[in-house]
Order: structure tokens, then C-alpha cells, then sequence
């Protein structure tokens, strides 16, 4: 059997081992494969480009098979990537996996991709001077990269939809807005930003709430043109941001967000984390602590070695949701109100992979093809676990147990933040509608 139709045989178990419909199968010597009307093509670049995708059988040499150029993706990056989650199940030491593995060893090993090619952190983990590393290693990849897909608003973190269709910006600005009214702001109060970002949660609280904002994030890079953004929005006078870690933090504040930030604290920091949180806040204050969270029950270890822990979140660390609310509730805090925004993220991911596409030629130019397609790989799976439920993200409030309780949810979103068109389904028959007055 040659080449070619070793690959194709290749192709077709896995095509029966999926649960997903599959992409088609473009050869390196233009052949095509597959079903006639597909919505992703895997393009081959050389004879052993499917035995790079394969061999060893673990994301992390399938992700390099992508970004190394061993192989393409043509067409809707999540359609291929989700026929790819639907092999999950099948163990590498089944027969039909090790079917594929030896027929895979029969093609070329002229790999494109090479070991020494992947980044490694130095020192201990989690440690201070790491955590700067690593995160600059992410956040650095440049200003203009990430503008070319994040939209106005910079905020790189999931938006809150009240239907699938609004607009990216409208969707982000409403989540700032939310968090805001979660945190119950008001003026003079004084807000930390933990892992501000490009400094958009501390402008929009201090242009619409009236609090006095400090935001902290350890890339420097990021600093800088929140300080700049902070500038033109002339609040100057009421916004202050700061390169510097969490554990560093003095002061007082009213209220704390944290947004997108607790993924990189890691498990045995955790503790740490909440109590710096407690430590900084006013006697009666609020917390808002929005992460993503484990559902896979993937090891920290495995998660490291993977893909996205080599490339994109070196050091990440993914938790179950009970595990960040028992260390939340063991440094002090009172949980009041916890809130799953899954879906808001995979339709976050999904806007971002277009709008990156969309700009390809501006993202290779500022930060280099393979960080293109690194950032589309990362986000392109990432949308397809929040679909799959392998990983979820929530916001949880978190208050003094002492602090006035408050009943309801009224106040959170505003009277005139409403989508264009919302649809409600029908009543069920025998249903009934709740008075005004409860229950």
C-alpha cells in the first residue's frame, strides 16, 4: 500500500471511530477525500502529514502538526476540531487506536515540527518571579495581536449575551456593566482590578459608577496602553494602573474584581490567593471572582503537558467549582451568588476566531504566522470544550459574612439593556405565572 492510500485508510477508521461528522481529506498531492460538501478540509502538507497528527496520539503533537505546518485547517476550524473531540473516547490502547498507530508508522518521519521548538518556563512554579514569566509569555504577544481579534471594547475574557446574535462589543460592555452591578458600585468607592487587562473594568467603573479604580496586571505591555487608555478617557484623576502582583497588594478596597485571572493562581496558591483578597478588602466589602473552571477532571500535571498549557497558559491551572468556592469560603468569604456563563464563552470564541480570520493578514504581520496559528488553534478548542461542557466559567460573589444581606436579582441588569428581539418559548400546558408579590 502506498503512501496515499495509507493515509486515506488512516483517515477513514478515524472517520468511523468519531462521533462527530467529519471534515474532508485534501492530500498533499491534490487528491480529496471525504464527504462532498464539508464544512472543515484537513489539508496534508507532505506524505507523514496525517502520522504528525497521530503519532503520539495526544493533542500537544496533533497541535504541533497544526502550527508547525505539518498539516492545515481550511473552513470552519471548530466544525474540524469538534470531529476531534468526538474521538476522545476512544483509548489510545484500544484495538482500532493501535491499528492506526501501526499503519501511521509506515509513512514518512520527515516531521516539520521539533522538540526543541516548544517554550519552557524556568523556576518554580507559581512562585512570583514565574508567574511574571509565564504571563508575559501570554499577554506579550503584542498589543495589535490582540486587537485584531478582541473587538473595541479589549476585553479578553467571556461577554454575557442576552441572545446569540448581538453584537461582540455590546455583549462585553454589558458584562463590565454586570459586574459592576454585582459588586453594588457607587461613587467613591474604591475598586482593585485584579488582572486588569488592557484597563477596561476600572474605566468603565470610574466613567459610570464614580469609583476610584486601581488596576494591577503583571505584563507591561498591557500597562502601558491601559495607561493610555485611561488618558484619553480622561479619568486620570481617578484611575491608577500598576504592574504588580496580587501578593504584593496593599491598601483598602470597597469592592474587588477579578476577571479571567484566577486561572493562573494555581491549586496550591489558592488559599493564598483568597486570603490576599480578604486581607485588602473593607470590612463589609464584595468580591467578584470570574474564572473558568475544570469539568473534565483533567490533572493539573496531564493539563501542563498539553497543548494549550506548552503554548498558551503555561502553568494554568483549571479547578472544579467546589474546590474555589470551599477555599474561598475557608479565607473568610461568604458565597452569595454563583452564576455559569458556559455558553456566553463558547459564543465569545467563537466571534473571536472569526474576527481573527477575518484579520489574518494583520495578525501574521504583527506577531508571526505560527502565533496566529497558535491563537486560532487555542480558541478554536477552547470554544469547542465550553460547547462539550469539558470546561465551564463562572462569576461568584463573594461577601463578609457580616455584610447587610440583599434578596434578589432586580438590580443587576439595567432597564433600557434589552436585545433588539427577544423570543419566549410558549407556555406549557397547565403551567401558571408567579404573582409580583412571590410564590
Amino acid at each position: 500500500m502506498d503512501h496515499t492510500e495509507t493515509t486515506i485508510a488512516i483517515y477513514d477508521r478515524l472517520v468511523g471511530l468519531s462521533t462527530e461528522p467529519p471534515p474532508g481529506l485534501r492530500l498533499w498531492n491534490g487528491r480529496y477525500h471525504g464527504p462532498d460538501d464539508p464544512q472543515s478540509i484537513l489539508e496534508l502538507r507532505h506524505p507523514g502529514a496525517i502520522r504528525a497528527l497521530v503519532l503520539p496520539p495526544t493533542d500537544l503533537a496533533a497541535g504541533e502538526a497544526y502550527i508547525y505546518d505539518d498539516i492545515d485547517i481550511e473552513g470552519d476550524i471548530v466544525h474540524a476540531l469538534t470531529f476531534a473531540a468526538g474521538l476522545d473516547g476512544v483509548s489510545p490502547w484500544s484495538s482500532p487506536a493501535v491499528r492506526i498507530s501501526l499503519s501511521a508508522l509506515r509513512l514518512p518521519g520527515d516531521l516539520r515540527r521539533r522538540r526543541h521548538q516548544r517554550p519552557v518556563a524556568r523556576g518554580r512554579i507559581h512562585t512570583p518571579g514565574r508567574d511574571r514569566q509565564v504571563v508575559r509569555h501570554h499577554y506579550d504577544t503584542g498589543n495589535e495581536f490582540f486587537a485584531t481579534f478582541l473587538g473595541d471594547t479589549l476585553v479578553y475574557s467571556c461577554a454575557y449575551f442576552l441572545h446569540p446574535d448581538e453584537v461582540l462589543d455590546v455583549a462585553q460592555t454589558r458584562k463590565l456593566d454586570m459586574v459592576a452591578r454585582k459588586l453594588a458600585l457607587s461613587p467613591g468607592d474604591r475598586l482593585l482590578d485584579v488582572g486588569c487587562g488592557w484597563g477596561s473594568m476600572v474605566i468603565h467603573a470610574a466613567r459610570h459608577y464614580g469609583v476610584h479604580a486601581t488596576g494591577i496586571t503583571l505584563s507591561e505591555s498591557q500597562a502601558e496602553l491601559a495607561r493610555a487608555r485611561v488618558a484619553e478617557a480622561g479619568l486620570t484623576d481617578r484611575v491608577e494602573i500598576l504592574v504588580r502582583d496580587y501578593r504584593e497588594m496593599d491598601g483598602e478596597f470597597d469592592a474587588i474584581s477579578s476577571i479571567g485571572m484566577v486561572e493562573h493562581v494555581g491549586r496550591e496558591r489558592l488559599g493564598e490567593y483568597f486570603r490576599t483578597l480578604k486581607r485588602v478588602l473593607a470590612p463589609g466589602g464584595l468580591v467578584l471572582n470570574h474564572g473558568i473552571v475544570d469539568r473534565s477532571h483533567t490533572s493539573p500535571r496531564e493539563r501542563r503537558r498539553g497543548f494549550v498549557g506548552r503554548y498558551v497558559f503555561p502553568d494554568g491551572d483549571l479547578l472544579p467549582l467546589p474546590t474555589t468556592l470551599e477555599v474561598a469560603e475557608d479565607a473568610g468569604f461568604e458565597a452569595r451568588d454563583v452564576e455559569a456563563l458556559r455558553v456566553n464563552y463558547a459564543l465569545t470564541l467563537r466571534r473571536w476566531v472569526a474576527a481573527l480570520e477575518a484579520n489574518r493578514d494583520r495578525a501574521v504581520q504583527s506577531a508571526g504566522d505560527r502565533t496566529y496559528r497558535i491563537w486560532r488553534l487555542y480558541m478554536a478548542g477552547s470554544a469547542v470544550a465550553f460547547e462539550l461542557g469539558a470546561i465551564g466559567v463562572y462569576q461568584t460573589l463573594l461577601a463578609d459574612p457580616a455584610r447587610r444581606w440583599t434578596h434578589g436579582r432586580s438590580g443587576l441588569l439595567a432597564t433600557d439593556d434589552l436585545p433588539a428581539k427577544v423570543s419566549l418559548p410558549p407556555r406549557k400546558a397547565g403551567s401558571r405565572r408567579l404573582s409580583r408579590s412571590g410564590g
